[in-house]
């Protein structure tokens, strides 16, 4: 699954502004990759990428302003392909006449900002990554703990929405209910989020849905996070045996990339919220070089060879 970005949705969300095609913003954008034009100008096309948004900065404008009207004109006529998006010119730059005139051939819009190029390329890019990458819809709560993003899994009627709720009462951060759409920004990073129509809503058997955002405030949600841990709500088994050490390193291939997940039994008395604090502050300090386990293990060896000596 993945979104669809337009020009439009680019141009409010990189703050861009429009010198011409207000009225073809419409385009869709279906690569995150953008073209600066450098050898296209040469009049080479080769291997011209039609549906990349193309880029135009100081070095390329400069050029542009060298070359005799016809040829350039020539030039953007052929850039001015039908599946290219926009063209954006950066540093507060004009656009060449001969750009305006070939985009109005094909209804291209041109598009402007007043950073840099490096800046405005960085920016669309981050843009379009986040919005064009392929999104998998999961089923679960998504948290803000501590600064991290834990992901809470489990059969429907576990305790997942109660336990947001209580953990939102302690100072957390709702991200997304039921559904959380998790998308993969780098070869490391995961990110989830809950689904336009589900946004600070959460659902709690017996009172229905509840607006995280009016009830407790706008510091109470959050549109986006990391996926840093995958907490997993299971109803107590007496016939199952459950880590106590914590000497299980249990992972989620989600994409390309593996979190950590621990697995939680549900039981009466049991109180959840702290136990996904504690959780998330454990797998905080083990990022930091801190494992308890190894810790008691340490102790527990050096309690059996003391106790070794003495009885020799």
């Amino acid at each position: 699954m993945t979104y669809n970005v337009s020009v439009a949705d680019l141009v409010e969300n990189t703050h861009l502004d429009i010198f011409y095609g207000k009225e073809y913003l419409d385009r869709p954008i279906t690569t995150s990759d953008i073209s600066r034009p450098g050898l296209e100008l040469t009049g080479y096309f080769n291997y011209y990428p039609a549906k990349r948004i193309q880029l135009l900065g100081i070095t390329e404008t400069s050029y542009a302003k060298g070359m005799k009207s016809e040829e350039l004109y020539k030039v953007m006529n052929e850039m001015c392909h039908p599946e290219t998006p926009a063209f954006v010119i950066s540093t507060q730059l004009d656009p060449p006449d001969e750009l305006i005139r070939a985009a109005k051939n094909e209804h291209i819009p041109i598009l402007g900002s007043k950073l840099t190029t490096s800046r405005v390329l960085s920016n669309m890019t981050n843009y379009l990554e986040s919005n064009l990458a392929e999104r998998k819809s999961m089923h679960g709560v998504l948290v803000d703990v501590y600064g991290l993003g834990v992901l809470m899994t489990g059969d429907s009627g576990v305790g997942k929405s109660e336990t947001a709720l209580e953990l939102v009462k302690r100072g957390h951060r709702l991200i997304a209910d039921d559904r959380v759409e998790v998308y993969q920004q780098d070869e490391q990073t995961l990110v989830g989020q809950a689904p336009r129509i589900l946004r600070h809503l959460l659902e709690i058997r017996g009172i229905g849905i509840i607006d995280v955002m009016n009830l407790f405030g706008a510091g109470a949600v959050r549109s986006k996070t990391k996926v840093d841990l995958i907490v997993h709500l299971e109803n107590w088994s007496d016939d199952k045996t459950y880590d106590r050490l914590g000497n299980g390193d249990e992972t989620r291939r989600i994409f390309d990339v593996d979190v950590q997940k621990i697995n939680i039994p549900v039981k009466t008395g049991r109180n959840l919220a702290i136990i996904v604090e504690a959780a998330a502050m454990n797998f905080r300090a083990k990022t930091m070089g801190y494992d308890a386990t190894k810790v008691f293990d340490d102790n527990l060896n050096s309690l059996i060879k003391e106790n070794s000596k003495s009885n020799n």
